[in-house]
């Protein structure tokens, strides 16, 4: 057998390490190409020559707090000051009988909050409060949930202006799986309709409006869970 000059052998060896993937002689590192990457493509509107709805241009005082009568101002604008069971039936009085809209209870929830705290009070429809800075003006806010019958609720957030007042600036009445608070946002999961789904709407302050709005709204699919044998 030939035996290779020891200098040949060598370059031979460093040849083959050259190689791109071709040996083991050590690892290729760095990054490797994945291939041409698609093109980007923008929104582009359908049927532009129609003439699509116009939206009317927001009050310039945006939308008046709803102030709730009955109850004294607190200090600082702290609302940790205020029972939600009397701010609930605060409203109930400046609102007696109302069953639609913002305001709207059934009879039996409304008779229900108005013994809260009595001796025939069995079960308090208003459920704990939470506080949150949902206005980024460096006070909490109070987020307080009412049960109403089949499984529905009434969430509503309240905050304080310079002078104590109270003011409620979200008001929804909902079929709700499950509430949810995300940095200054309330999040609402609600039945979407369809099997399977649910629907997710996000509040958040509108500092024109001066009221929480929905701002986002998305039908997600629900994981399914264990099934049971």
């Amino acid at each position: 057998m030939r035996t290779l000059p020891l200098r040949a052998g060598a370059g031979l060896l460093l040849a083959a390490c050259l190689l791109p993937l071709a040996s083991a002689c050590g690892d290729p590192g760095g990054l490797a190409a994945a291939g041409a990457a698609p093109t980007a493509r923008g929104p582009v509107q359908l049927w532009p020559w129609r003439k699509g709805a116009e939206v009317p241009p927001a009050p310039p005082g945006g939308v008046p707090p709803v102030y709730v009568q009955g109850l004294p101002p607190v200090h600082d604008q702290n609302v940790h000051e205020v029972d939600a069971v009397a701010l609930v039936q605060a409203e109930l009085r400046a609102h007696r009988g109302a069953v639609t809209g913002a305001d709207g209870m059934p009879k039996e929830t409304a008779d229900a909050i108005r013994a809260c705290g009595t001796e025939a009070s069995e079960k308090c429809p208003v459920l704990t409060p939470y506080y949150r800075d949902l206005t980024a003006n460096g006070k909490d806010e109070v987020i307080v949930g009412i049960e109403l019958p089949d499984s529905m609720m009434s969430v509503r957030v309240y905050t304080a202006d310079p002078d104590g007042r109270l003011n409620r600036v979200m008001a929804t009445t909902e079929t709700v799986i499950r509430v949810e608070l995300a940095g200054q946002n309330v999040i609402l999961h609600v039945p979407s309709g369809h099997p399977g789904y649910e629907l997710i709407t996000t509040w958040s302050w509108d500092e024109k409006q001066r009221s929480m709005m929905a701002t986002r709204e998305q039908i997600v699919r629900v994981a399914a869970g264990p099934r049971t044998p």
